[in-house]
This record gives structure tokens, C-alpha cells and sequence, in this order.
């Protein structure tokens, strides 16, 4: 037992001291994976706090860290790409794989919102209340050709200047950089902007409307906060790229805001033509 005891710790000094070089990353002990995690506790909590007793408390509290989280993680990852030889060719790979599979996941994260759409409208019999017909007879349609049409033309507008942006980068072109990307932006603020007078001005209401309103809203709001977020990705990539952080050969953060914009560009494209365009058209129950 002795000699088998003394062969593993010789092994294991001989792993330890062999100076083998790997391409992972082993990233440092941080504290604000538990630290999200419960401020995400306390969002969730304090949503049912808020809802049943009225006290929005926890609720901001919640928010607070979450918000706090996200800067000083995004921070260090930062910092980490930014450090000599800790953002290997392999672990540039990994994250491009990583953002891939994330995005993949929010696909299948609207398609859930298309299929109940897509149910309803095959199906209009099965919304209840009596309605044979999908949009239900009591629900005004937004007009396509009005904000909507605007809003999927700044978004195909903006999917040629992260583009642009993109190419000048690849050529060290700094100010057609900075200027493509301060034009996305631009662009992105201004979609905002439309949708939330398109809302304003909705002919109909999400709390009490039925189903059609939850579904609507749900799709469209959840791509309009998937906006903000890729809004402020480019923001964020904006400022790197005036310091001067990314270079043709090393600008994943970049290149992961721009995938993440198109990815925007194509889910609108989809929700304008099913919901506003096809689903303006009323479908009878047969």
C-alpha cells in the first residue's frame, strides 16, 4: 500500500512540474456568479412580492445587483481578453461555439411564441370565447405598411452598417468603424423609439385582452428588449473601439454583437410577416 501510495504522489509531482502547456482557459475565482444568483433570487421573489402585496422593495433591490453583476463580470471578461496569452486561438473557437449554441437557444426561445401564434391561426376555434375566427373579430390589426414597415427598414438598414463597420475593421478603417457602428446604434435607438409610439397607440390592450393581445405582445416585447440588449452590446463595443481594443485579428466581442444584431434582424423579419402582414388577414375556422 506504501508503494502504491508513493508511486501516485510521485505521478502526480511529475504532472504537476512536467510544465505541459494546454490551450484552455482556467479562469480565476470570482464571486459574482453567487452574487448573481441571488440577485436573480430576488428579482424573481420580489415579482411575486410585488404582484400579490404591492411592494416593489426586493423587487428594485433585485434589479440593483443583477445590474451591478452584469457590469463587473463583463468587466473582468474584458479585461481577460485583453490579457496576453489567455485568449488562445482554441478558447477564441470555444467562445465563438459558445455564442453560436446562445443564439441557437433564442431561436428556439421564439419559436415558441411562432408556434402558439401558428396554433391560433390554423386552429382559431381552440382560443375559446366563442371566436371562430383568427384575429378575433373583436381585435383591430396594427396596419403593416405603416410603423411596422418603417421599423423592418431601419432594421435591414442597420444590418448593412454593422456590416460595413465590420469590413472597415477588417481593414483598419477606425473612423469607418466607429461611424458604422455609431450608425447601428443610431438605428437600434430609433426602432426603440417606434415601437414603443407603436404600443402607445395600440388599438388593443395586453392585460384582459384574451389571446391574441398576450401573444402579440409577448413576441414583439420580448424582440424589443432583445434589441435594448443588442443596442447596448454596440454601445459597449462602440466605446472598446475608440480606445482601440479590437484589432482584425482579435475582436470576438465585436463580431459576437454583430451576429447577435442579425440574429434581431431576422427575427423581425419573420414576426412582420407572419403576424403584422399574414396575420392582418382574418382566418376562418372551417
Amino acid at each position: 500500500m506504501s508503494d502504491a501510495h508513493g508511486a501516485t504522489a510521485h505521478h502526480d509531482m511529475v504532472v504537476e512540474s512536467s510544465g505541459l502547456k494546454q490551450p484552455y482557459h482556467l479562469v480565476d475565482p470570482s464571486p459574482w456568479p453567487i452574487i448573481g444568483a441571488v440577485g436573480g433570487f430576488c428579482v424573481v421573489f420580489g415579482i411575486i412580492l410585488a404582484a400579490h402585496f404591492g411592494s416593489y422593495a426586493l423587487l428594485v433591490i433585485g434589479a440593483l445587483i443583477v445590474f451591478f453583476t452584469m457590469f463587473v463580470w463583463w468587466r473582468d471578461v474584458v479585461r481577460e481578453s485583453r490579457t496576453p496569452g489567455v485568449h488562445t486561438p482554441f478558447v477564441r473557437l470555444s467562445l465563438r461555439y459558445g455564442m453560436a449554441l446562445f443564439i441557437a437557444s433564442e431561436v428556439m426561445f421564439f419559436v415558441g411564441f411562432f408556434w402558439s401564434y401558428f396554433n391560433f391561426l390554423i386552429f382559431p376555434e381552440t382560443q375559446g370565447n366563442g371566436q371562430t375566427v383568427w384575429p378575433p373579430s373583436t381585435i383591430t390589426t396594427f396596419d403593416p405598411w405603416h410603423i411596422p414597415v418603417l421599423n423592418t427598414m431601419i432594421l435591414l438598414l442597420s444590418g448593412t452598417t454593422i456590416t460595413w463597420a465590420h469590413h472597415c475593421l477588417l481593414e483598419r478603417d477606425r473612423k469607418g468603424l466607429l461611424t458604422g457602428l455609431g450608425l447601428t446604434i443610431l438605428l437600434g435607438l430609433s426602432f426603440t423609439f417606434c415601437q414603443a409610439m407603436e404600443y402607445s397607440h395600440a388599438p388593443f390592450k395586453f392585460v384582459g385582452g384574451g389571446v391574441y393581445p398576450s401573444v402579440f405582445f409577448l413576441a414583439t416585447g420580448f424582440h424589443g428588449f432583445h434589441v435594448i440588449v443588442g443596442t447596448t452590446f454596440l454601445i459597449v463595443c462602440w466605446f472598446r473601439a475608440k480606445a482601440g481594443q479590437f484589432t482584425p485579428e482579435r475582436h470576438f466581442g465585436f463580431e459576437a454583437a454583430a451576429w447577435y444584431w442579425h440574429f434581431v434582424d431576422v427575427v423581425w423579419l419573420f414576426l412582420f410577416t407572419c403576424i403584422y402582414w399574414y396575420g392582418a388577414s382574418p382566418v376562418v375556422a372551417h
